[in-house]
């Protein structure tokens, strides 16, 4: 069973005195009253996480990739509570210590505090993250226009790769694996545009499954489609040195997920203010598409206007 037809077949019909709740179909809790902001995410060694070798550079995945939830909506995320489950080796002092001290540099870099969590003994390690922002406003889901320009911000397909590095299954030089490695570890996120995005942005995702896998659930409901121009999904030097160098398939790359980038569509009258922001803040902001009308097919295309075929749109939440 898929994610989304779980919740709405067992679990939507128990959200729907609350409005707040977003009927289940957005990345947050959203009490407009009392403008608080509310995002959970759980994370598990082996699927999310490879392993707990390096507990630093896993605190600052899970941290980033939580608060991304809240900064694609156009909220600043201010607490965070985190609940785990493990074992005496996974939670040695040595891990700890490095876990800690890997938070207390997170807390600094996105201006967040740990409010709470809780601990458990298993011997299956996981950790969940509840973040917290405030808002009179957010950026929802489904809100999208017919004709509206679709934009991600950054690069995609780095993190992917890091995570082919990880598990043995692509063999690069030393500094490009450390690159690559790095991207899955500690994700670039838009927090720049967090102030920002409610000026232009009609609905927005964070990219955690992948672009196109994202961009469907960004639309779900709504009566549209979408095409992308392959050619325009913006990628770094890096990536592109070994797609060229190892015949990779571009779209195969940025399909899998873990980017933690922004996707957003906005009307095609704010293409001049999302150029100034982008260059005033120095920060990537790619047009790769459009919002169509034709619900029955969404489209990606390559240089020369032909649809590409691809069976892999995302990661996939099986149950």
């Amino acid at each position: 069973m898929h994610e989304f037809d779980l919740i709405k077949n067992y679990f939507q019909k128990l959200s729907k005195k609350s409005i707040s709740s977003l009927n289940l179909n957005d990345d947050v809790f959203f009490d407009k009253k009392k403008q608080i902001v509310v995002s959970v995410d759980t994370y598990i060694e082996g699927n999310h996480f490879i392993d707990f070798k390096k507990p630093d550079l896993v605190a600052k995945k899970i941290i980033r990739s939580s608060i991304s939830d809240l900064i694609s909506k156009g909220v600043q995320p201010k607490y965070y509570f985190i609940s785990g489950s493990g074992n005496n080796e996974s939670f040695s002092k040595k891990n700890l210590l490095k876990l800690t001290k890997s938070l207390k540099t997170e807390q600094k870099k996105y201006n967040i505090i740990l409010s709470g969590g809780d601990t458990v003994f298993s011997n299956k390690l996981s950790f969940t993250i509840t973040s917290i922002g405030f808002s009179k406003n957010i950026v929802y889901r489904n809100k999208a226009k017919l004709n509206d320009d679709i934009y991600v911000t950054g690069n995609l397909g780095d993190s992917f790769i890091g995570l082919l590095t990880l598990k043995n299954k692509i063999k690069l030089k030393k500094k490009l694996k450390e690159y690559f490695i790095k991207q899955y570890y500690e994700p670039k996120l838009a927090l720049i545009l967090v102030n920002k995005l409610q000026k232009f942005a009609n609905t927005s995702i964070d990219i955690s499954d992948g672009l196109l896998a994202d961009l469907s659930k960004l639309i779900n409901v709504q009566k549209l489609s979408y095409k992308i121009d392959l050619q325009k999904i913006p990628i770094s030097q890096n990536l592109k040195k070994i797609i060229d160098e190892k015949k990779l398939s571009k779209i195969k790359l940025i399909s899998n997920g873990d980017d933690y980038q922004i996707l957003f569509t906005a009307s095609r009258n704010k293409r001049r203010i999302i150029k100034m922001i982008a260059a005033k803040e120095k920060i990537k902001i790619t047009n790769i598409g459009t919002i169509k009308k034709n619900i029955k097919k969404s489209l990606i295309v390559n240089e020369k206007n032909i649809e590409i075929s691809l069976k892999n749109k995302g990661y996939l939440h099986k149950f």
